[in-house]
């Protein structure tokens, strides 16, 4: 019997170590999202590890919805620095965002002039909130309560802070945090 057992957890121990060595080495942005209504995954980690970033859940059909003009203004300013905007759409609240993906990049791009990233259209809070969303919240302790809840992510792939829905982009707080994360140095093994 004691063979038996100790067979057990050697044979239980074996087969654990491949996912925690896999959970160990994933960051927060090592998840693959289309862009909005395009086709082919990006993975996040790959093309946008050791930017800092602004991450986004977005709504076309949001009394916030006039922060796009503030993100993509900021998009604008600090990319140079190694930054950026990556919206995510979502309809999680009220449903106040398009079903179409189309329609969603046609409103972005027509009415504010969005060039910063967009995504494929998630679910960002509950037990339907997309992986990022549901690292986000771990990682910051807060989940997005409506529409436009802002997170930067330093360039060392960490959330730094986390701001709800009526803190706007380009509020001197959250200036202040991304300044802040601009000065850190870009990881050596995200320098491309």
């Amino acid at each position: 019997m004691t063979r038996f057992l100790a067979r057990t957890l050697a044979i239980a121990a074996l087969c654990t170590l491949p996912l925690l060595a896999g959970a160990a080495g994933r960051g927060l942005l090592d998840h693959s999202y289309r862009p909005l209504a395009g086709k082919a995954p990006v993975n996040l980690g790959e093309t946008y590890g050791g930017q800092v970033l602004l991450v986004v859940n977005t709504a076309s059909k949001c009394g916030f919805t006039p922060q796009f003009e503030a993100l993509e203004a900021m998009h604008a300013r600090y990319s140079p620095r190694g930054f950026a905007v990556l919206g995510f759409p979502s309809g999680d609240f009220m449903g106040q965002e398009f079903d179409e993906e189309k329609k969603i990049q046609e409103f972005c791009t027509l009415t504010y002039g969005v060039k910063f990233p967009m995504f494929q259209k998630v679910s960002v809070t509950g037990k339907t909130a997309t992986p990022l969303y549901r690292d986000l919240a771990q990682a910051s302790g807060e989940s997005p309560k409506w529409n436009f809840h802002k997170y930067v992510i330093g360039r060392d792939g960490k959330v730094v802070a986390s701001f709800g829905s009526r803190t706007k982009p380009d509020a001197p707080e959250v200036v202040a945090a991304i300044e802040q994360a601009l000065k850190a140095p870009k990881p050596a093994s995200a320098a491309k």
